[in-house]
C-alpha cells in the first residue's frame, strides 16, 4: 500500500529498524506530557511516538489528541500520534474516521484467539482504509495499566510462532509480543523476559512487521537495550519516564501555585525523556 510509506508512524518505525535503534512511545495524560515530550524529541533531535489510552478520548471529547496533532505538525523533529491499546471496537472506528491518529492499536486480547483474529482483521481493514496504520498483541501480556482494562485475571500466554503469522496475515503493521514482559509493575522479582523467544519472534517476523516493546516499567538500562538490540524498534514507556514528575506532584502541589507546578512538571518529564532517548539509541537520529 503506497500511502504506509507516507505514514508518519510508518516512516518512523521502519527507519528506526534500519538503523538498529528503538523510538520512545510514552504515554500522554495532559498538555504537560505533550510538551515534555515533545521538547524532549526537539532537544535530543529524536523521533518520536507520542501515544494516549482512550480515556484520552472519552475523558476530553478527542480534545487532547488534537492538542497533541497540533504539536507534533509543528515540531521540528518527526512526531508520530499514536492510540495504545484500544478495546472498543466503535471507540476505534471512531479515532480512525473522525480524529487525527497516524496509528492505532487494535487490542482484542481480551477475546479468545478466533475471534482476536476476526475482530483485528476486520478493524485493521477499517484503519487503512483512512489511512492509519496498526499495531496488535500476540499472547497476552498480563497485568493492567491506568486507562487500560486490567487482564490480570486472563491466563498470560507467551507468543508463539505460530500466532506471529497469524497476526501478520491480518494486515497489521506493528507487532507486540510478550516474551514475558507484563503492565504495570514487576514487583521484587524484576522484569524476567525470555529473549531467546525474542530472537525467534525476530526471526519469524523477518522485517515483514515492525517489533514494539510493552510492559517496561521499571526497565533499567541493560534491560532496555536487550530489546532494542533485539529488533523492538517501538518502546512503549509509561511510568518510567513520569515517575519524576508525579513525585514533583505530590511534593509541590500542597504550596506551589498551579503555573509553577505545571512549568516545573513539564521539565520533569522532558528530562527523564531525554534520558530514554538515549537509552534507546534514537538521540540525533532525526
Amino acid at each position: 500500500m503506497d500511502w504506509k510509506k507516507n505514514n508518519k508512524t510508518y516512516q518512523i518505525l521502519t527507519a528506526a529498524e534500519k538503523g538498529g535503534y528503538g523510538v520512545v512511545a510514552p504515554i500522554a495524560y495532559n498538555i504537560e506530557c505533550i510538551l515534555g515530550f515533545i521538547r524532549a524529541a526537539e532537544s535530543k533531535r529524536s523521533p518520536l511516538i507520542l501515544q494516549v489510552f482512550p480515556w484520552a478520548i472519552t475523558y476530553s471529547n478527542g480534545l487532547l489528541i488534537h492538542a497533541a496533532a497540533h504539536a507534533a505538525r509543528g515540531a521540528s523533529v518527526p512526531v508520530a500520534i499514536h492510540l495504545d491499546h484500544a478495546q472498543d471496537e466503535d471507540l476505534i472506528r471512531h479515532a480512525a474516521a473522525d480524529l487525527p491518529f497516524d496509528s492505532i492499536m487494535v487490542d482484542m486480547s481480551h477475546y479468545e484467539m478466533d475471534e482476536n483474529l476476526a475482530r483485528t482483521k476486520e478493524l485493521v481493514k477499517f484503519c487503512n482504509e483512512h489511512q492509519i496504520t496498526t499495531e496488535a498483541e500476540p499472547g497476552r501480556i498480563e497485568g493492567g495499566e491506568d486507562g487500560i482494562a486490567d487482564t490480570a485475571d486472563l491466563e498470560g500466554a507467551l507468543t508463539t510462532g505460530e500466532q506471529v503469522e497469524d497476526f501478520i496475515a491480518t494486515g497489521i503493521d506493528f507487532l507486540a509480543p510478550a516474551f514475558g514482559n507484563v503492565h504495570g509493575e514487576y514487583g521484587k522479582r524484576g522484569p524476567v523476559l525470555e529473549y531467546e523467544r525474542l530472537e525467534m519472534i525476530r526471526k519469524k517476523v523477518n522485517g515483514r512487521v515492525r517489533i514494539v516493546l510493552h510492559g517496561t516499567n521499571g526497565f533499567p538500562v541493560d534491560i532496555m537495550e536487550q530489546c532494542v538490540a533485539r529488533g523492538c524498534s517501538k518502546i512503549n514507556v509509561n511510568k518510567l519516564v513520569l515517575d519524576d514528575y508525579l513525585a514533583h506532584l505530590k511534593q509541590k502541589a500542597p504550596t506551589a501555585s498551579l503555573t509553577t507546578l505545571m512549568e516545573e512538571g513539564t521539565k520533569d518529564i522532558q528530562k527523564l525523556m531525554e534520558w530514554q532517548m538515549d537509552v534507546c539509541g534514537s538521540t540525533g537520529k532525526a
